[in-house]
């Protein structure tokens, strides 16, 4: 249980909250990933800038209420490995294609150094890894779903056994990708 004076962790009976309910911790560490990336939204009060009082929403008669300015919140960047703990490991496991209800399917089965690593350009050497498993995969609109699996996925659903990739989906672009949660063109079926 956490005091409210301190928000620290007591230890009742040898157990504490933490090892008692260990998604807490899981959670609060997705939480602190996707504040750091920008896909939560941080409480910030805002204030008016205008050096005018007369301009300022919360100048009331007979009442003032002055706007201290504050710094703005700096978020360190994650750390980056700087030598890749999974050099010489392969990041994808083996790509198998299937056909659905809308086309052919790529599932992409990712390793577990593929799962974990975050070293600059893993991504890449991923995305050659299943091109040369298949070079059918090489087809437009392709490498933004695998890209976006590859920076999204892995965070949302870590324990995906596969990445669904389709060559008829629409090349709309990464950012577009993104925005259709790695599905462009409709809801995977």
């Amino acid at each position: 249980m956490s005091t409210p004076e301190t928000g620290a962790e007591e230890n009742t009976g040898g157990s504490t909250v933490a090892q008692r309910y260990p998604y807490r911790l899981v959670t609060r560490r997705r939480a602190a990933v996707l504040l750091a990336a920008g896909l939560l939204p941080l409480p910030i009060a805002c204030g008016n800038d205008s050096p005018d009082p007369s301009a300022d929403p919360t100048t009331t008669a007979g009442t003032t209420t002055t706007t201290v300015p504050t710094a703005p919140i700096s978020i360190p960047p994650a750390a980056v490995p700087s030598v890749d703990p999974y050099a010489g490991q392969p990041l994808i496991d083996h790509v198998a294609w299937t056909e659905a209800i809308d086309g052919p399917r790529l599932l992409v089965f990712p390793t577990q150094a593929g799962r974990r690593t975050t070293f600059p350009g893993s991504d890449e050497r991923a995305w050659q890894e299943v091109v040369a498993e298949s070079a059918d995969a090489d087809a437009p609109g392709m490498r933004d779903q695998f890209v976006c699996h590859w920076a999204w996925a892995r965070l949302v659903q870590p324990d995906k056994p596969s990445w669904n990739l389709e060559p008829w989906r629409p090349a709309v672009g990464y950012q577009a990708t993104v925005e259709a949660r790695c599905n462009p063109g409709g809801p995977e079926r």
